[in-house]
């Protein structure tokens, strides 16, 4: 599914790390682990936000799935360098003819983290009293429901579960990466209604477990995460290792990203993702000098987007719409959108903030999604008299002479701006469509804000008028449901609709509904085609620019294979500290 990207990072863990005062040293050797020179050492990385909860289930942002990611596992994989399914919490699944019976044989060596027995109790829990149960917000339910029906899921024996679906679902095997929560941990908060608030920042680490590789073992906000590696992993290298090679993982939360690259510099993070162009002029000649290297691996999942407030319901607290009408107007005025477009100067953002390693977005999907990818969306170039044409013909223009337009009604083109306050890149390009926007006599108020807030803001309070943020990307396009469906949980122009607010909305729902039952790879690109023309030409979001994914990354790990789909780490089990090279010392 989407998450909402606190940061333009496309990365299967995000960086963080390293403490104050006291050093100590990292040994690379664990008395409790076999002898083995890969044993042992810390990654040390750097996050820019809190986590908002370590619940999964209900993690609609990737401040928490950065975390929840090294804890929890699914019953299925993508191959980071093939893209192809494959086992993980299961070994092997059977399929019916008509595609609509699965049954899981899942894996015997695996254990929770506090010593219990994984079983099938814990994947029939998962989708039926969590994914499933109506009064928890999970996005996943908007991906796996269909046609309005959700899955029959149920045991076999302990370790065979059986799903059956309503119809056919091409992506499913994809899907099964879906993460599997512990039955023996959580089944009395649902009982008793109370999963919504269970595994909340306040939660004592021991509480959270999983079967991943890691497991949190220490949290203290606006500082630092802790993980340590899970000593009960079920997974082996390929000459019989037991995995994790790792002890631990650090994640640093620190204030900014200027910060993030300013520690890497100093020899605190072992990571760091270059999200502005500049800082690979600066990064590359010291290479050699700081012990990294930069890797290049093509361009970014993530979208980073502007999006209107186009919801047009009422709020209950106070019976009144959320979104102030005459604003509402303007937002669900596709005249006004398309002149936004021709605002933007996406070639300016990508000199300005990605010293032109960067590449033009123009749909919801980034050219390394490959298949899928639809080259051929409408495209708005950067044309300032078209835009003003547009808004004219559409009734806005300065009728008083003061430099801002008004609408038909005589009301002044004035809104608020959103976006988190921890990312340099959208608040630059805040300031870039604050400028263009200007140029067509637009008042944007601009108020960068906490991350955490600006969710809120946009799933729970509904309480804003335009937004710069991002989504996680992906190759499968119906993971992107919870975005683009009426009644998805992200769809954040107008979430939870009833129905169908207009008649593209509709086919969108339509296009989702039909896409996910289709076996036919080649019909189903038609359809997610047809979905990427329909998003490109009535613009929810105004897509900006995507970066080139390059990153920094110290030159004394072993077993580092980056991907343009998996990032620097999605091997993070393998990745070992090599032999004569000193970790990093953290502080305590």
């Amino acid at each position: 599914m989407a998450n909402i990207l606190p940061t333009a990072k496309r990365h299967c863990w995000q960086p963080i790390l390293i403490f104050s005062f006291l050093t100590f040293f990292v040994f690379i050797q664990d008395n409790c682990w076999p002898h083995n020179d890969k044993y042992g050492g810390t990654l040390v990385l750097a996050t820019t936000s809190d986590p908002k909860s370590f619940n999964d289930i209900i993690a609609k942002e990737t401040s928490t799935t950065t975390v929840t990611g090294l804890i929890f596992e699914g019953l299925t994989r993508t191959n980071a360098f093939t893209l192809k399914v494959e086992p993980h919490l299961a070994e092997r699944w059977e399929v019916t003819n008509d595609g609509r019976e699965w049954i899981f044989y899942l894996r015997r060596d695996v254990v929770w983290n506090d010593g219990q027995p994984f079983s099938a109790d814990d994947v029939v829990f998962t989708f039926n009293d969590l994914i499933y149960n109506n009064k928890i917000p999970s996005s996943a339910r908007d991906i796996f429901t269909l046609e309005g029906e959700i899955f029959k899921v149920e045991k076999i024996d302990d370790y065979t579960v059986r799903f059956t679906l309503p119809i056919k679902f091409a992506p499913f095997l994809r899907g099964m990466g879906q993460a599997i929560l512990p039955k023996h941990k959580l089944e009395q908060s649902v009982n008793e209604g109370k999963f919504n608030f269970t595994w909340g920042i306040d939660t004592d680490p021991k509480e959270i477990v999983g079967t991943g590789p890691f497991k949190l073992v220490a949290y203290k906000p606006g500082e630092r995460l802790v993980f340590e590696k899970n000593p009960l992993y079920w997974r082996h290298s390929d000459a019989g290792d037991r995995l994790p090679y790792l002890s631990k993982i650090i994640y640093r939360i620190v204030q900014s990203h200027d910060a993030e690259i300013l520690k890497f510099l100093e020899g605190e993070l072992d990571y760091v993702s270059l999200m502005r162009g500049n800082e690979y002029p600066l990064l590359k000649p010291l290479e050699s000098k700081r012990n990294f290297k930069i890797y290049d691996v093509g361009a970014n999942f993530g979208s980073q987007f502007l999006c209107f407030n186009q919801n047009t319901g009422i709020n209950p607290a106070n019976n009144t719409p959320y979104v102030d009408q005459v604003k509402s107007s303007w937002f669900t005025d596709i005249h006004f959108r398309q002149a936004v477009a021709h605002a933007i100067d996406k070639e300016k953002m990508i000199e300005i903030l990605k010293n032109g390693l960067g590449y033009p977005q123009n749909g919801p999907m980034s050219p390394s999604a490959g298949f899928f990818y639809n080259p051929d969306v409408k495209k708005y170039t950067y044309d300032i008299d078209r835009a003003r044409a547009i808004l004219k013909q559409a009734g806005y223009q300065d009728r008083d002479g003061d430099g801002i337009i008004e609408d038909k009604g005589g009301h002044k083109v004035s809104f608020n701006l959103y976006t988190n306050s921890n990312n340099p890149d959208r608040i630059q390009i805040a300031a870039i469509i604050r400028h263009d926007l200007r140029q067509l006599g637009m008042e944007v108020n601009f108020l960068p804000l906490e991350f955490n807030t600006l969710v809120s803001k946009l799933n729970a309070t509904f309480d804003w008028d335009a937004i710069i943020l991002g989504l996680t990307g992906g190759i499968e396009p119906h993971f992107g449901k919870n975005v683009w469906h009426s009644l998805g949980q992200l769809h954040m122009w107008h979430p939870r609709q009833a129905q169908p607010a207009t008649d593209w909305e509709a086919r969108l729902d339509q296009i989702f509904d039909q896409g996910v039952k289709e076996l036919d790879e080649n019909k189903r690109k038609e359809l997610y085609d047809e979905w990427q023309m329909i998003a490109s030409e009535k613009l929810p979001f105004i897509y900006t620019i995507l970066g080139s994914n390059i990153f920094a990354i110290r030159d004394k790990f072993g077993n580092l294979k980056p991907t343009s789909y998996g990032g620097a780490f999605h091997n993070l089990e393998e990745i070992y500290i090599q032999k004569g090279v000193i970790a990093s010392s953290p502080n305590k």
